[in-house]
Parts: structure tokens; sequence; C-alpha cells
């Protein structure tokens, strides 16, 4: 079993109501969302006419050659939201996706390009892998990180 994880509301509460011009001197873009926005704490598509924060995170901290950082949107206010394990919630099932795993030494051993749709499966399988610790879901389009898969607690 497996389990979806948003990024912790804690990293980004600091930055909810605080000016266009206070977010731009923090490199932070202000948009409205059209509906299409994808938040990585609420994993939810935002709401029309939604504040949104674009910002650079860093997603893949490990001291490799796979460190990486990337461009993500977050609800101004957003609260965080866990799915049930072993589910996918509609913001990352509706999109075209990269599913990278990797190991405890944060090495990438394996990924893949899948529709959302299929990524249960996919996940799955590579955690039948015991040298898979977790994995990364990327938009494969815009290449954004989208959340990170760990195994279920009760797995």
């Amino acid at each position: 079993m497996f389990q979806i994880q948003p990024l912790p509301v804690t990293e980004f509460s600091h930055l909810f109501g605080l000016s266009d011009a206070e977010l731009a001197e923090k490199n932070i873009q202000v948009h409205y969302s059209d509906g299409g926005f994808p938040c990585r704490v609420s994993l939810e598509d935002v709401a029309e006419g939604t504040r949104v924060l674009l910002m650079n995170f860093e997603h893949q901290p490990g001291e490799t050659p796979y460190r990486s950082r990337h461009a993500i949107f977050v609800a101004d206010g957003a609260k965080e939201r866990h799915p049930e394990a072993g589910t996918v919630p509609e913001v990352i099932a509706c999109r075209l996706l990269s599913v990278r795993a990797f190991n405890r030494g944060h090495e990438m051993i394996d990924a893949d390009v899948i529709e959302g749709r299929e990524v249960d499966s996919l996940i799955i399988t590579f955690f039948g892998n015991p040298q898979v610790d977790y994995i990364h879901l990327h938009f494969a389009r815009r290449g954004c990180f989208a959340a990170k898969v760990t195994r279920a607690a009760w797995s």
C-alpha cells in the first residue's frame, strides 16, 4: 500500500496574505487560478479566481546528482489534505506524470512516464523493489514536482 504526501502547509503559511510586492521580493509570483492550478498542499486544482503563489521549491534535497528544485503552485491560505492510503487524488490522476523511484541514498533507481489514471499500478510495481524507499511524481508536461509517495505506514 502507498501514501501520496502533500507538501506541509507549515512550509508556506508564513507567505499567506503577504502583498504582491512582499512576495515579489522573495521571487514568488502571484497568479489567479483559472481552475487548472494544482496546489501541492491541498492536492487539489485551485478554484477559479483564487490567488495562487508560484515559487521555486527544493523537492529533492539529497546530496546527489539528482538534487532538484522546480516551480510549484500553492493556493494562498491552502489547507493541507492527506488522501487515503492507496488512493490517487484527481489533481494527479488527470495529468500525464513522470514517476521517479529513489533509494535511501536519494539515487534514482527507476523511472517511467504514465497517464495519471494508471499511476497506482506503477507505484505498486516500483515499491515491489525493496531498494525503492520513496517515489516522486512530476507533472510531465511542465516538469513540476507534484507529490512524494511513501509506503503506507500499515502496509
